[in-house]
């Protein structure tokens, strides 16, 4: 079972690092098709799919690489029925530098849902973010 949930962490510390360095190849490859979400930017309504997502992955960065960490804090998963549904919630924190030069730390709270398909894959199918508090 322990393995299982340092399998699941993993996972979601690759699709937190896909996300930050906007690597939609490593998230589509992580994520469901059908998945489903609640996140700030949707505006409280339920959004299906991987399009809504993809249009934050094809926006364009600015010209400069400011850094940027982040860090899943205090993670907990509890893995639900035989095994093959895991829950992930953990608080996110990201920090970066802001235009003036000094750091910057967003705190997001999440729960990501994952499932084991037949194939023996792990695949996130579900998540809730909550709004941004700043430092």
């Amino acid at each position: 079972m322990e393995s299982t949930k340092q399998t699941v962490l993993d996972l979601t510390n690759q699709l937190l690092q896909s996300i930050q360095n906007a690597d939609w190849a490593t998230y589509s490859k992580l994520c469901d098709p059908s998945l489903s979400c609640f996140e700030p930017e949707a505006q409280g309504h339920l959004v299906e799919g991987m399009e809504f997502h993809k249009f934050y992955f094809d926006l364009p960065r600015g010209g400069g690489k400011a850094p940027v960490n982040t860090t899943m804090a205090s993670p907990h998963v509890r893995l639900i029925g035989d095994g093959n549904v895991a829950i992930v919630s953990y608080v996110r924190l990201v920090q970066r530098v802001t235009e003036s030069g000094g750091p910057k730390t967003a705190a997001f709270e999440e729960t990501r849902v994952w499932e084991k398909g037949s194939n023996g894959e792990w695949r996130h199918v579900h998540f809730h973010r909550s709004k941004a508090s700043l430092e």
